[in-house]
């Protein structure tokens, strides 16, 4: 007779993989999609406004994506429900994470208001950036708790393999962020003109429009809305390492762009326009992490360490031919691209500075990505967040405060993130040759 877990799991299909991933594609590159139309709106305004985004959006970024425990621990967790056939109680872990969402989002509101003015002089030096920062944060951080919640649903969905709804939720919100960008931010259609403050009205009109969508399915699906302290606490044991390791990720990027704005404000808008670029690649690829996640929880909560295994195989070789066609298309637009953003002569002569350590690292990053996102399915969080730790500590911190002391200029800051991303290629290529993550059950405990 067949194993019922084998029945609930067979071995996923190109065609399912690809299903999985495409609606993940689109959730993933929409955001920072959206955030290039913004920068490309915004950018009209001049290079001081751009520079202002840049530093605002930075913070605001860093602030939420600490807290990716909430859409990528929830994943973990609810895949491996959903593998071993306990539907309810995946759709369940959406609704104790959608708790959390609310409750840090407001506590993240409260908190910026307070200190926007010190953090925002750090990291861009005061002057007329800092202002032009301060006016986009504080309208801005109202989305807080909408980007939260959207995270958590995000989160639940994929691990019941529904990438489907999480991808028309998000399209709504930036489809109105969109319409009201350029009408606020340079009044059009007989609105006023509010230039930088307009983005940061719009970006929230449309994060609550999401945010509503992904509360609406959980009022829908029928489980039970009462809060589980047991539950939450469970998730915040597993998001306590996510969140260490994305703090890794928050010290180097809040230094690289605190030493970009040292440069002056060309260096720094540059610097917002190629790394924008390359959340949108980096984002891409984790279309396929985001299937490799949910395929190999359920699998391995299912009972099917085997068949995670050869998952991992499978996705990793996809995502890199991938990246290598990513790779090759950046390359070619290496004269048309950037333009695309500002007709700044002094920008775009700091873009081309750091344009092909951003080609150079694709490649790279397809073979990290595929297996960060078996490893985060598997609930190995752990040993992500002392490789992420290790290598930002020895790969990417020390050029970048060098570039400041030597006067490298972007070039410095770019080589700290290529060295990165090398370091964590190899660290988790040798974690998952290990087979030490294979650990099967329900319970993603289980597996730590």
């Amino acid at each position: 007779m067949a194993d019922p877990a084998a029945r609930r799991n067979p071995e996923p299909s190109a065609r399912r993989i690809v299903g999985l991933a495409l609606p993940a594609l689109g959730v993933l590159a929409a955001e920072p999609l959206y955030l290039l139309f913004d920068i490309a709106v915004v950018g009209r305004l001049g290079a001081l406004a751009l520079a202002g985004l840049a530093v605002g959006g930075l913070i605001l970024a860093q602030v939420s994506t600490q807290l990716t425990f909430l859409s990528y621990g929830t994943t973990a967790r609810a895949s491996r429900r959903h593998g071993s056939g306990d539907e309810r109680g995946a759709v369940e872990e959406g609704v104790q994470a959608t708790y959390l969402a609310v409750g840090i989002g407001l506590a993240i509101v409260i908190a910026v208001q307070l200190l926007a003015r010190p953090v925002v002089d750090v990291i861009a030096g005061g002057g007329d950036i800092a202002t032009e920062a301060l006016q986009w944060l504080r309208i801005a951080v109202f989305g807080a708790p909408l980007i939260l919640v959207a995270m958590a649903g995000n989160g639940w969905l994929r691990g019941v393999q529904n990438t489907l709804r999480p991808l028309r939720f998000v399209l709504a919100g930036l489809a109105v962020s969109a319409v009201l960008c350029p009408i606020l931010v340079h009044g059009l259609l007989g609105a006023p003109r509010w230039e930088l403050a307009g983005s940061a009205v719009a970006n929230v009109v449309g994060q609550s429009v999401t945010a509503t969508c992904f509360v609406a399915a959980l009022l829908r699906s029928g489980v039970s809305l009462r809060p589980r302290p047991d539950v939450m606490r469970a998730q915040v044991v597993l998001g306590r390492d996510l969140i260490l390791r994305s703090l890794a990720f928050q010290a180097c990027f809040l230094s690289a762009a605190a030493v970009a704005a040292r440069f002056g404000a060309a260096a720094v808008a540059a610097h917002q326009v190629v790394l924008q670029l390359w959340n949108l690649v980096a984002l891409t690829l984790d279309s396929l992490a985001i299937a490799a996640q949910t395929l190999v929880g359920a699998a391995l909560g299912a009972g099917h360490a085997a068949q995670a295994r050869g998952l991992a195989r499978r996705l990793t070789g996809w995502s890199t031919v991938f990246a290598l066609a990513l790779a090759a298309a950046f390359a070619l637009g290496h004269t048309v691209i950037p333009p695309l953003f500002t007709g700044d002569a002094a920008v775009l002569g700091q873009i081309d500075v750091v344009w092909w350590f951003f080609v150079a690292i694709m490649p790279v990053a397809g073979v990290v990505f595929a297996l960060d996102g078996v490893l985060l399915g598997a609930g190995d969080a752990a040993f992500l967040r002392n490789a992420t730790l290790g290598c930002a500590v020895v790969g990417f911190l020390p050029p970048i405060w060098l570039s400041l002391e030597f006067d490298w200029g972007l070039a410095g800051i770019w080589s700290g993130l290529t060295v990165f991303m090398v370091l964590r290629m190899l660290a988790v290529v040798w974690r998952t040759s290990s087979g030490r993550w294979t650990v099967v059950g329900a319970d993603i405990q289980a597996g730590r």
